[in-house]
């Protein structure tokens, strides 16, 4: 972990096209600002951590798929599409 000391209005650049700025400093927290490109995800670590745990819960819920009425299902379409 690389870890800076920046006053407020001082900026670090990452990989040339993000830029984190401090906007404000107070007792117990930092203001900063993050410029980035559109098709870069910047998240809160506790909304990424949240979506990360949606993600491994969402993987791992089993429901009976009655595989023989989805077999029927699929083939009722493809009938109909001929």
């Amino acid at each position: 972990m690389l870890i800076l000391t920046r006053k407020v209005g001082e900026s670090i650049v990452i990989a040339n096209d993000i830029i984190v700025k401090v906007i404000e400093t107070g007792k117990n927290s930092v203001r900063i600002g993050i410029d980035a490109p559109r098709e870069i995800s910047v998240l809160r670590q506790e909304v990424f951590d949240a979506i990360q745990k949606e993600n491994i819960l969402s993987s791992q819920k089993t429901e009976n798929i009655d595989i023989a009425r989805a077999a029927k299902l699929i083939g009722n379409k493809d009938k109909e599409s001929e």
